[in-house]
């Protein structure tokens, strides 16, 4: 069998999106589809910040898309579990186009499906491969890392995250809510499928108990929970299809390379939605490999442990620092002591009148 440069072995998102980066490079890619069991309606939606857009502009894919998977998010409303407690983002106030953009995970599958089509140095190919660099992006249950050793340290947060497609009365106004309370997180992603300026996307992250409780709900009962705990802000809201639910956990790879491998989006690391963050670290991921593939030195393989450490170190803080916000923000409004809660939903206050801290913080959520 023929060798390759690149085996990527994975089917989602990320290893779409590390094909076609390698593109330019002049490298022989594999991509090997991973197994796994294909969920019937997928009503995911990504949350992407300005970096992943950019990425996936250059790999002509976000042009793709379909005008009504792709909603930009304008204003983001956090609340906590007291009155007033409130932190307030504005595209407007950070002078850029959008803090977000919602995109329908089918249609960017669809998208990229549609670009491997046209790349020449892209094969499909299962099965042992002789190949100079092996990429992991098999998700979170990649059974290959045991190839290589890896230990994959994962802690369960005894949550599961429910989502849903919503409709509402009440226009969305390209406006993100999300209520951070004990001991729940529930977040509104406005959408524009199924209907225009009216939909939502649901992710709702409750323990486990609480969450099978509400999924064994019929529509009519969920959705008055639902209105109960979004306090009727986004109007009143409508189940649009089925539910989903996926359980929650934090967890990183004790290394990402070594000689002839290298881990990349949530094969090396998985973090809790909260912050819509998982894949835009994916993508940030396929963005830094790939540069880092390209400036190698002509001298260099592309399977040099060396070369891949690059890449390591360039991923290592941006990675932990989102796994350890996301970790914290999750603990800190876990605590039900009153103490605690007053402290939480003040500094939350606090904040929204610290005009510098917020916009380092939507810098980092924008992926600057």
């Amino acid at each position: 069998m023929t060798p390759v440069d690149v085996q990527i072995k994975g089917s989602g998102a990320v290893a779409s999106a590390f094909a076609l980066a390698l593109g330019p490079l002049g490298l022989r890619v594999a991509l090997s589809p991973a197994r796994h069991n294909p969920k019937d309606p997928d009503i995911r939606t990504y949350a992407l910040n300005a970096a992943s857009r950019e990425l996936l502009e250059r790999l002509r894919v976000w042009q793709a898309l379909p005008a009504d998977a792709v909603t930009p998010v304008y204003d983001m409303r956090v609340r906590g579990d007291a009155a007033g407690a409130l932190l307030e983002f504005s595209a407007w106030k950070q002078c850029v186009e959008a803090l977000a953009w919602i995109v329908e995970a089918p249609a960017l599958d669809a998208a990229l499906a549609d670009a491997l089509q046209f790349a020449p140095h892209v094969q499909r190919r299962d099965g042992p491969l002789e190949a100079a660099l092996t990429v992991l992006a098999e998700g979170k249950d990649s059974e290959a890392r045991s190839w290589f050793g890896v230990s994959f340290d994962r802690h369960a947060y005894g949550q599961l995250a429910v989502a849903a497609r919503l409709t509402s009365d009440r226009g969305h106004d390209g406006v993100a809510c999300q209520w951070f309370r004990t001991p729940d997180v529930l977040a509104l992603l406005p959408f524009d499928r199924p209907l225009a300026g009216h939909s939502y996307g649901l992710v709702w992250s409750l323990p486990e108990n609480r969450a099978r409780e509400l999924l064994a709900l019929d529509a009519e009962p969920f959705e008055a929970e639902l209105q109960r705990a979004s306090e009727g802000r986004c109007g009143r809201l409508r189940l649009e299809g089925t539910r989903a639910a996926w359980p929650l956990a934090i967890a990183m790879a004790d290394r990402v390379c070594g000689p002839g491998w290298a881990l990349i989006g949530d094969a090396a690391h998985v973090v809790h939605p909260l912050a819509g963050q998982g894949l835009n670290l994916g993508l940030a991921d396929v963005a830094t490999l790939a540069a880092v593939l390209a400036a190698r030195e002509a001298w260099r393989g592309v399977g040099d442990e060396r070369l891949l450490r690059r890449y390591a170190r360039e991923r290592s803080g941006p990675t932990r620092a989102m796994a350890h916000l996301t970790d914290g923000l999750l603990h800190t409004f876990a605590h039900s002591q009153p103490l605690l809660r007053e402290l939480r939903n003040r500094g939350l206050t606090l904040l929204n009148h610290a005009a510098p801290a917020k916009r380092w913080l939507a810098a980092q959520a924008l992926g600057r």
